[in-house]
Formats: C-alpha cells, sequence, structure tokens
C-alpha cells in the first residue's frame, strides 16, 4: 500500500460547504482507505491504498458528492511527491526571507494541480508577474511567492485561466502534512 495526501478544494470556506474533519475521515475509511488522518479544516486527507490514483479520485469525488450534497474536485499526491514539493522548492532562500519580511501573512504557497497547465494558458498569467506576485512551474506544481498578500494578488487570482483544477496551500501545511507523513 503506498500513502497519499488528498487535498479537497472549495470546503469550509467562509460559511460555504462546510464539512466536519470527523465527517470526511470516516468516509475515507468507508471506501477502504487505512491509516486516515485529516490535518486542519480546508480538506487535508492522509491515508494508504493499494489503488491508482486515477481509481482514488473517481472513488472518493463521487462518494464525496454522495455523502455532502457538493462536489470538490480532490488534488492527490503521493507521499514522496509531497516531500519532493519541499526538495524541489525553486525559490532562493534570500528570495523568501524577503517576500517573508514584506508579506501581510503568509508568502510562500503552492498550487497543487490535477495535471501541468499548456503553454499557451500560461502565457496568460504571465502579465501578473511582478516583484511582488512571481511563480515558478515544477511538473503539476506552480510555486507562488508574495511579497504582498495572496489575498489581493491579481497572480493567484488569475490562476483560474491555466484551466486545470487545483487547490492551493500554504507552504506551513505543506510541511505540516509531511511532518505528519514522516509520523508513520
Amino acid at each position: 500500500m503506498d500513502t497519499y495526501v488528498a487535498l479537497l478544494r472549495g470546503i469550509n470556506v467562509g460559511t460555504k460547504n462546510r464539512i466536519k474533519m470527523a465527517d470526511l475521515k470516516q468516509l475515507f475509511e468507508s471506501l477502504g482507505y487505512v491509516n486516515v488522518k485529516t490535518y486542519i479544516q480546508s480538506g487535508n486527507v492522509i491515508f494508504k491504498s493499494g489503488e491508482d490514483e486515477e481509481a482514488i479520485i473517481n472513488k472518493i469525488e463521487e462518494a464525496f458528492e454522495a455523502k455532502f450534497g457538493f462536489s470538490s474536485k480532490i488534488i492527490l499526491r503521493s507521499g514522496k511527491e509531497l516531500r519532493d514539493i519541499i526538495k524541489n522548492c525553486p525559490f532562493l532562500e534570500t528570495e523568501i526571507t524577503e517576500a517573508k519580511a514584506a508579506a501581510e501573512g503568509e508568502c510562500l504557497y503552492v498550487s497543487l494541480m490535477k495535471f501541468a497547465p499548456l503553454e499557451k494558458k500560461i502565457q496568460l498569467i504571465n502579465k501578473y508577474v511582478d516583484e511582488d506576485n512571481k511563480y515558478k512551474i515544477i511538473g503539476r506544481d506552480i510555486f507562488l511567492l508574495f511579497s504582498k498578500s495572496i489575498r489581493n494578488s491579481k497572480l493567484a487570482n488569475n490562476l483560474g485561466k491555466l484551466d486545470v483544477p487545483d487547490t492551493v496551500r500554504n507552504w506551513n501545511t505543506i510541511n505540516k502534512l509531511i511532518a505528519m507523513l514522516d509520523e508513520e
């Protein structure tokens, strides 16, 4: 069995699409997944499965909508893929330190995508890059560095132009999920 992290998009944001993590954990267990753990309310689930990625995603998305009455795109990463995100951070430590000093909150994020975006779509977000809004793509992950705030970032607000299902997590969340993987 392999260890996976499911990252759900669009749950517990404001007052919409509210679910309890205990209910989410129970859903995963009812699907036959083992060693299920959740982390914070944004929908991060660590579990083990012998199934392949596509089968897992389809199974979870169908069961999720049936149980909770709304859909959520599932972005899946293996434990190794999540660890590689940390290893492959393309920003220099000095860039991160400078952004952190100026940022209003977190400065480093990762947009985890279902698949890598097409080059012609990537061109659509390049006009939103400046000294306060930077990105680098590695495979199906976009590393985002903000010197101000993600909330007001035109780059962050236009990631949808890539036309790829995704979900964004901050660097602290990625590190916490890896720590939880390492506890096993």
